[in-house]
């Protein structure tokens, strides 16, 4: 032990205090000459060879003592001179991607985007070139960036060439789920994040899918269209990972406002079933909806039968129990009613809607009925497709007759009678416009309550910039809101300068 500590103080402190001095001096030289690529290759193969020199004539010992000694003068030392040259290279090696990155984005864009399967094919592109990005282009985020690009031009090219749109795209998540399966595809949740990220793509009209995909979830639901909670929840789910919680805030509450409705219905099956007095007669289910969440539904003052009566007068009864101050509004063009009709060769069940079934119950006590007795009697403007009309043209006027065709049959017992479409792109258009009203008027309050004074140019920018990831606001309806704050007394101009606003708290 004696001659182990005399080497350490009479040789190696020396040695270590020596190599420190040389490597300094080094140190000092290749951070000023050398890039930071070739300072760290030089550090390191001096770090190995001193490791073979002194294992060669020295104690093991003292290997890490040096070790430690070489890399504190060589990397602790010029710790923060080492990344800052690192980030400068590295931006210069970015920099030098760019043409490289334009070309790639190019190639993207050239890309076949004619498919009859647009979706598809844009999901194709993206999946092949994302194979290009992480394994052959080292994942660089410029690349990311060329392939994001790429894909939403890519993207808008498809979609004009497929005369593919948001409303057209929700139709399609509709059909989706509807099948349960994309293509051949089942519908999982691979397959689910496919259709979402295509929507991640299109730069403009987010917000339009949203209104037009929400009144497609709506109609699914009421109408029992095959829809399964599980598989809405899930879309939804990924919607909201992708867009945040205001994109699906209404569509969360169309689920949860079913699942509650159907709590409810239980509880009014319990209070007929406890009240002899209070049975309908019919089977009677309601849906509640909260107006707060549910697409607006025009609301029709529709004369029910005397059986339907009954069981809307039960029910405003049971719920008024349980909720006094809340108003009940019914939408019976929502209804679903099962009617048994009575045809000459065999008994045939009927699914209508309500008011189909207040048309046709009308003939229970009458052989024949005009256009203008219908109306008169139910309030109600309707044509239906099992009534013989007299005389026998498309065009209905008020002194046309209707009766029962007896003689109708079907080879299956239950039969759905479909109401005509009513195409409402025009009111969900509408509906959008003004909540991007509302979307500009918010944010405009939003940067001028933070910024307190602002230039018209850096208020549009900044408006822009905020709205744009749900839509692409028009820089005239930015400059239109902003005159009716202004009239609102919510903004002022600048006396000395027209194109300043100041914020009105």
């Amino acid at each position: 032990m004696g001659k182990k500590k005399r080497y350490e103080q009479d040789l190696e402190s020396f040695m270590l205090e020596g190599t420190a001095s040389y490597y300094s001096r080094k140190a000092s030289r290749w951070i000023q000459e050398c890039s930071y690529f070739d300072y760290i290759r030089k550090s390191e193969e001096s770090v190995k060879k001193e490791k073979e020199r002194v294992s060669q004539y020295l104690y093991a010992s003292s290997v890490p003592n040096l070790v430690k000694k070489v890399e504190h003068e060589l990397f602790v030392v010029y710790a923060n001179q080492l990344l800052e040259k690192k980030h400068s290279e590295f931006r210069e090696i970015v920099r030098g991607l760019e043409p490289v990155a334009n070309i790639f984005k190019q190639h993207v864009e050239d890309a076949d985007g004619q498919d009859t399967d647009a979706i598809r094919k844009v999901i194709e592109v993206h999946d092949k070139y994302m194979v290009y990005v992480t394994k052959c282009l080292e994942n660089q985020t410029i690349f990311h960036k060329s392939l994001r690009e790429a894909l939403k031009f890519f993207c808008s090219k498809a979609m004009s060439g497929s005369s593919l749109s948001a409303e057209s795209l929700a139709t399609i998540c509709d059909r989706i789920i509807i099948l349960k399966k994309w293509a051949s595809e089942e519908l999982s949740d691979e397959a689910i994040e496919k259709v979402v990220k295509f929507l991640a793509y299109i730069n403009d009209d987010k917000d339009l899918f949203a209104e037009f995909y929400r009144k497609k979830l709506a109609r699914r639901l009421l109408l029992n269209r095959d829809a399964s909670d599980d598989h809405e929840r899930r879309i939804i789910t990924k919607l909201k990972q992708h867009f945040g919680g205001n994109f699906t805030h209404k569509m969360e509450g169309i689920i949860t406002d079913l699942t509650s409705s159907r709590q409810n219905q239980n509880s009014f099956d319990d209070y007929v079933a406890n009240n002899p007095a209070a049975r309908p007669g019919i089977d009677f289910n309601v849906t509640l909806l909260n107006t707060s969440v549910w697409p607006s539904y025009k609301t029709f003052d529709v004369n029910l039968p005397s059986e339907i009566v009954k069981c809307v007068e039960i029910f405003k009864v049971f719920y008024e129990t349980k909720h006094k101050r809340r108003k009940l509004t019914w939408l019976h063009s929502l209804g679903t009613c099962h009617i048994n009709g009575k045809f000459d060769q065999k008994p045939i069940e009927l699914i209508v809607s309500t008011h189909q079934a207040a048309v046709l119950l009308l003939f229970n006590t009458r052989d024949n009925l005009n256009y203008t007795d219908i109306q008169n009697q139910l309030n109600l403007n309707h044509e239906d497709l099992i009534l013989i009309k007299e005389p026998a043209t498309e065009i209905v006027s008020k002194t046309d007759v209707f009766e029962v065709n007896s003689k109708f049959t079907a080879r299956i017992s239950r039969v759905k009678i479909p109401l005509s479409y009513v195409d409402e792109r025009k009111k969900v258009v509408e509906d959008v416009d003004n909540d991007r009203r509302y979307a500009i008027d918010a944010s405009i309050v939003r940067i001028m309550k933070g910024k307190k004074v602002l230039g018209h140019e850096q208020l549009v920018s900044e408006c822009v910039k905020q709205l744009s990831g749900m839509f692409k606001p028009d820089v005239k309806a930015i400059k239109n809101r902003i005159e009716e704050l202004i009239e609102r007394d919510y903004l002022e101009r600048d006396k000395m300068n027209f194109n300043m606003f100041r914020y009105l708290a």
